[in-house]
């Protein structure tokens, strides 16, 4: 079949075809207008989302070598994100769908990055073969879940306040990087010392405060921007600044270590030698880098989509529509589905169970 995937959750204008399970083309926007607010402003998404949903569209479809005539469904997310950025893009799928009198599925945005390993480029098609543990790492969301072998899945840790991204953003605006401050942050670690500074570990096994960490699989970061707004309100000016690499390094090294930590010790505790990652944050060279040798020295085979379906993109969003297809699922002629802005709202649109 052929598919047509459309995502605008957030900042990330997306068109994808997906043509008989593997991507055909994945376009992708990102929006640049939200740096000078440090931080994404709903309202200018979704502007940006409809001066751009037409034209990555287009060339999606261009770009895959087929016409709009030739799709067979069009889906889109539905949720969790910035509602209406959401709107935009959910609104254009159902209209196209309804045009072109094809079916249309409506896809979660945080289910399509845990089925992200599925997606096949065509070479090197690397998808777990068994249950795996996923860790889903964005600038909005941070959760655990176990995914089945008939791809079923429970989510068994999350945040309990900020996500790893927002983290990341937040604790870089503090040291003057420009937003996202995630890439930013990344790229100066590379020359700073990861032990110049110990921030604190929420809920491992590093915590101070936490005794009862074992087979708790939660997050929590907002202490760590406590930790590091308090540190950095005693240091000079001077100081932060000539020491900007080595603190950019601690502040990703105590993120890091958290995500490994839970996630290794969700496939031992399920006794899973499969783990997964997406996400924007699972981009981030040191926790890629982290991830990977922790899996080796533990036995677990890592699965990480390439960088450009780690963040944000419609391929995604393809790719697990024709997974649903593939499991029996019956794409119907409906075009009145509403959006929904967090990832409990859209339960009702389970996936592959």
């Amino acid at each position: 079949m052929n598919i047509l995937g459309i995502e605008t959750s957030c900042d990330e204008t997306s068109g994808a075809v997906v043509c008989g399970g593997q991507v055909r083309s994945n376009v992708v926007s990102s929006q640049h207008c939200h740096a000078i607010f440090g931080g994404v402003v709903p309202e200018l998404a979704s502007r940006e989302h409809e001066r751009l949903i037409v034209s990555i569209v287009d060339a999606a479809v261009t770009e895959s070598n087929i016409t709009k005539n030739d799709l067979d469904v069009i889906a889109a997310t539905a949720g969790p994100g910035l509602i209406g950025a959401v709107m935009v893009g959910l609104c254009f799928a159902q209209g196209m769908a309804y045009a072109l009198k094809i079916p249309f599925i409506p896809i979660n945005h945080i289910e399509a990055h845990i089925f992200s390993p599925f997606i096949n480029e065509g070479s090197g098609h690397n998808a777990p073969e068994a249950s795996y543990v996923s860790l889903t790492v964005s600038g909005g969301h941070t959760l655990l879940s176990l995914v089945a072998q008939d791809l079923s899945y429970k989510v068994i840790g999350r945040t309990l306040d900020d996500a790893a991204g927002e983290a990341f953003d937040k604790t870089g605006k503090m040291l003057g990087l420009p937003y996202p401050a995630g890439p930013v942050i990344d790229k100066l670690a590379e020359r700073g010392d990861t032990a110049f500074h110990h921030f604190p570990r929420a809920l491992t096994s590093q915590s101070q405060t936490s005794k009862s960490y074992h087979g708790n699989f939660d997050f929590s970061f907002s202490g760590l921007k406590t930790s590091v707004l308090t540190w950095l309100q005693k240091q000079t000016p001077e100081f932060i600044e000539s020491h900007k690499a080595d603190i950019a390094a601690s502040i990703q090294e105590a993120i890091v270590s958290v995500l490994v930590e839970k996630t290794i010790s969700a496939a031992r505790s399920h006794h899973l030698k499969a783990v997964s990652m997406a996400g924007g944050v699972s981009a981030n060279s040191a926790l890629r880098k982290a991830m990977k040798e922790a899996c080796d020295k533990a036995g677990i085979t890592l699965h990480v989509p390439a960088a450009l379906y780690s963040t944000d993109n419609a391929a995604m969003i393809a790719t697990l529509a024709a997974l649903k297809l593939s499991r029996g699922m019956k794409a119907e002629h409906r075009y009145n589905i509403a959006p929904y802005a967090s990832f409990a709202a859209g339960a009702r649109y389970a996936s592959l169970k």
